[in-house]
């Protein structure tokens, strides 16, 4: 991965829907050699999907996190095993030190939060939890300004 590369990812982490030709553009080549950088970087898992980002405060959303302590012995793995389960799952993270685990979830409510994190403490390797809920958040990749492909 060279210079150009690292320039058309953080193009597209601005703004994914970004025209190759504005891309192309702005990192100073033509069309056909940005596309096809993508497409290599899409092949070699750099670019792992494109999404959109939803304001969960106009939706009504509420996001969370969990710190999870396993109870001794448990291989941290198994919290892939839980959070593939739970679609109120967004995040997981194994962590050294303590806690173990650290999982963001996304839920309706504050009622709803509690019924996710029992579900998680009733699995059997879960020996205790610390749950912060989000009040505000700042995220680089939601700051910064979308551009249309005519700004410069």
């Amino acid at each position: 991965m060279d210079v150009i590369d690292r320039q058309i990812l953080e193009l597209l982490r601005t703004n994914a829907r970004m025209p190759v030709s504005e891309i192309a553009r702005r990192v100073g080549l033509s069309g056909a050699p940005v596309a096809r950088r993508i497409e290599r970087l899409e092949a070699e898992d750099v670019i792992q999907g494109y999404v959109a980002i939803v304001s969960d405060a106009a939706i009504g959303d509420l996001d969370a996190f969990t710190e999870i302590r396993l109870i001794g012995g448990t291989d941290t793995r198994q919290i892939e095993e839980i959070a593939r389960q739970v679609p109120e799952v967004q995040q997981y993270y194994t962590i050294a030190g303590d806690p173990d685990a650290l999982v963001r979830f996304r839920v309706r409510n504050v009622g709803h939060l509690q019924q996710v994190v029992n579900a998680i403490r009733r699995t059997g390797i879960v020996e205790g939890t610390k749950t912060l809920i989000v009040m505000s958040a700042w995220d680089r990749t939601r700051t910064l300004p979308f551009r249309d492909s005519d700004e410069t």
